[in-house]
């Protein structure tokens, strides 16, 4: 037991001749290295903090002002226009000054007010700038005049070598919509899928809102938009993520799958060693602001960074009528599960992160223990996956002391937790259905006991080397996730690597304490919460449909030559596809962000339009000429970008509405209309990720180094949901999900229909094109 007694800094003994003490100097060392690394990490903040609090001037700015005005002021000339002078006559009255000093220190305050003056235009001038957003809705690929004056204008304004939040105070605040403007584009977009009378009594009941009520709620929304940064997101994030009582597994969490075609290594614990690593050197550039920011139209217009705040060291904290999220500074520590058992593995070793080969040698004591599970500790993690209250209840009941509180808080302020599947998963070529549907629904539930649903995130490795990760969703959206999983999937394969046998790089180091179990009492009772809630958790998952393939016919550098936003193409393709399998129109969801304003996460962009059905009836005709039905399709895809540029920049439809209808239950005031409006089911649910680090991959040069991308489950019991990636310029990545329980739903069979509808979509321009040949 040398790890247990290197643990211990010191021992004495009571011996008639006095104290005996024996100190460990190996613990000593630890101690001292573990207190380094922690000052480390605060003076970084520390720093990091006055450059960010600065931007866009920089701390030497401070003494090239100052100095400056020193310089007029020892030449007789004032720049100050008599501040200078009453500053001085100010600190005369203290007595205690000479003349010349009394002159220094007033230079000095004159200087320093000024140059936070200038920092204070600057953000102010860029912050005006940045909320010009009439670049959005310029033609594609054309770039007019003001936008390049403007663009040069926000470039000089916004400093040099910006860090991750170094835009956050010069982003401006989300706009809040007319009322009248938003009940408009509710009417216009409802319009296409209700009967005459339904359309007829909606728009009475929204012109009475738009008139009587509505004028009402938007008073308190306008100062909520005042007063606080973002007026949607603080309560998009309680009401539509932390106040939801029903499970999240499935519901609300999400997926993200590895490279398609390439497994590094078969060896589990060297890719999960890694992969961690790789983690963790995100994480620690994420501690150090040395991610950049995101920026758009050349990387200058620059997104929110803000959700990154809450990556790692997070966890969701269930409560009777609300969950919160309990996010910690800093993490040393990581919880490993494997075979219904829960390890805490230390992070650092000599005041240093671990190196991927010691991680792996860390991962392979886990898989090389025999022990077994204690009573209770196997199926633990079901309850994260059932509904929020009787683990709330459980938790209070049974984790709220000892060595359960113990173990739990491990779990909860765990850097992240990592599952250490035993199955095997990932594409093969010789069943490709089979394999990514068994994949996509392993990462999104697996036995729905083995993995933490509460966590950020779940870095799962399967017993082949393939891996993933499961995202619990109030914190934060798909892109930042990403973002991560972009960085992690690039540094494990092409900076880390592998040994020629599949190991890791590098060497074991002996000296690392093994991993301990965590240590759990759980009586009966809270066991018999668990199968319960397990119970609940399987027949949600077993009910989930799942189609996750790829689709390389052709990817948008074929559609771009068509002239249309590949974006616009796909979803024209969904709502195609849609009608042929259910023969009707349904409200379809795509996901925007609004990350251009600060604070900013989503809004929804109504993909079902009058334009875009138009479109599909031509399209299902046979009779109907092809030119036609290309005309129609090129206004129904301007529409849906017109669309989405409005979401973006903050004129979306239904963020607004759903702020309203808050109001509304804060002054109890009924809204017919709102409520209609919010229960109307999304039947197609649609989202695409995006591919942000594109350079990190090189597929030029590395074709087969394609991602998978990523899922979610189905919004409506009798929809779809759909999910998509669009991967260099010939492949796009779908995942579609439904509920085996719907008579109504099918994933392979609406598979097949997009398939399809893509192609045919294509084929209007091959023929229009041979046509007019």
């Amino acid at each position: 037991m040398a790890e247990a007694h290197q643990a211990v800094a010191f021992q004495f003994t009571v011996t008639p001749d006095g104290i005996d003490l024996r100190l460990s100097h190996e613990a000593l060392k630890q101690i001292y290295l573990s207190g380094l690394h922690s000052w480390k990490k605060k003076f970084i903040r520390f720093k990091n903090g006055i450059i960010t609090g600065v931007y866009p001037a920089s701390p030497s700015s401070w003494l090239i002002v100052v100095v400056g005005v020193m310089s007029t002021m020892y030449t007789k000339v004032d720049p100050s226009l008599g501040i200078i002078a009453k500053i001085n006559q100010t600190l005369g009255t203290t007595g205690s000054m000479s003349n010349q000093t009394k002159n220094i220190v007033s230079g000095i305050l004159f200087g320093t007010g000024l140059w936070v003056t200038l920092i204070m235009t600057m953000r102010y001038s860029l912050k005006m700038l940045l909320s010009y957003h009439g670049w959005m809705f310029a033609e594609y690929g054309k770039v007019s005049r003001t936008t390049k004056i403007w663009m040069g204008m926000v470039k000089i304004f916004s400093g040099r070598k910006p860090m991750l939040y170094s835009f956050q105070t010069s982003l401006p605040r989300l706009p809040v919509p007319a009322v009248k403007d938003t009940v408009n584009r509710y009417l216009e977009s409802v319009q296409p899928l209700l009967d005459k009378e339904d359309f007829k009594r909606m728009k009475g009941l929204a012109e009475d809102f738009s008139v009587n009520l509505g004028p009402r709620l938007q008073w308190y929304l306008k100062l909520k938009s005042w007063w606080a940064t973002n007026y949607v997101s603080d309560w998009w994030e309680e009401y539509v993520y932390l106040r939801g009582r029903g499970p999240i597994m499935v519901n609300s969490n999400y997926y993200a799958m590895d490279l398609l075609y390439v497994l590094p290594t078969n060896i589990q614990a060297a890719r999960a060693g890694n992969g961690i690593h790789s983690i963790l050197l995100y994480r620690r550039k994420l501690d150090r602001e040395e991610i950049k920011p995101i920026l758009l139209l050349g990387s200058t217009v620059p997104l929110c960074s803000a959700q990154w705040e809450r990556m790692f060291n997070t966890s969701r904290i269930p409560g009777e009528e609300t969950d919160t999220i309990q996010h910690v500074k800093d993490s040393k520590h990581i919880v490993v599960y494997h075979q219904g058992r829960y390890f805490k593995v230390w992070l650092y070793h000599d005041g240093r992160l671990l190196k991927p080969r010691e991680i792996e040698q860390q991962i392979q004591r886990i898989l090389d223990d025999p022990s077994t599970p204690q009573a209770g500790e196997e199926k633990l993690a079901a309850l994260t996956a059932g509904e929020r209250v009787p683990w709330a209840k459980a938790r209070q009941t049974y984790f709220s002391r000892g060595k359960n509180k113990q173990s739990l808080d491990a779990i909860e302020k765990a850097a992240f937790i990592v599952t250490l599947d035993d199955t095997e998963q990932g594409y093969n070529k010789k069943d490709p259905v089979t394999s990514m549907d068994s994949y996509a629904k392993s990462l999104l539930h697996g036995k729905c006991y083995d993995r933490w649903f509460d966590k950020t995130f779940t870095f799962i490795v399967f017993k082949n080397g393939k891996m993933g990760l499961n995202a619990e969703h109030s914190w934060a959206d798909a892109p930042i996730v990403g973002h991560l999983w972009e960085y992690v999937m690039a540094t494990d394969s092409f900076q880390l690597g592998y040994t020629e046998d599949g190991h890791c790089k590098g060497d074991t180091n002996p000296n690392i304490p093994f991993p301990t179990r965590l240590q759990w009492d759980i009586p009966e009772e809270c066991q018999d919460i668990i199968e319960r809630s397990l119970s609940l958790a399987s027949t949600l998952a077993n009910d989930v449909d799942f189609h996750s393939f790829p689709f390389d016919t052709f990817g948008k550098g074929l559609i771009k030559k068509s002239r249309t936003s590949p974006d616009a193409f796909v979803q024209l393709a969904l709502q195609l596809a849609h009608y042929k399998d259910k023969s009707k129109f349904c409200l379809t969801y795509e996901a925007s962000m609004t990350r251009l304003f600060r604070e900013g996460r989503t809004e929804t962009v109504r993909s079902c339009t009058a334009e875009s059905c138009n479109f599909v009836l031509t399209m299902v005709d046979p009779t109907q000429p092809v030119e036609k039905k290309l005309k129609l399709f090129k206004i129904a895809a301007a529409k849906h970008q017109h669309m989405y540029r409005l979401a973006m920049t903050g004129a979306g439809i239904d963020r607004h509405l759903f702020c309203l209808y808050v109001v509304s239950k804060y002054l109890a005031v009924d809204s017919p209309f709102l409520k209609e409006v919010l229960s109307d089911p999304w039947r197609l649910s649609t989202s695409q990720t995006p591919q942000q680090q594109v350079e990190l991959f090189d597929l030029d040069r590395n074709p087969e180094y394609v991602s998978s991308g990523g899922g979610f489950g189905p919004v409506a019991d009798d929809g779809y949901g759909v999910s998509y990636i669009l991967v260099g310029e010939n492949l796009i990545n779908f995942h579609v999900s439904s509920k085996f329980s719907s008579p109504e739903t099918d994933s392979h069979r609406f598979g097949a229909h997009l398939r399809q509808a893509m192609i045919d979509i294509i084929t209007l321009f091959g023929l229009h094109l041979n046509a007019k040949k």
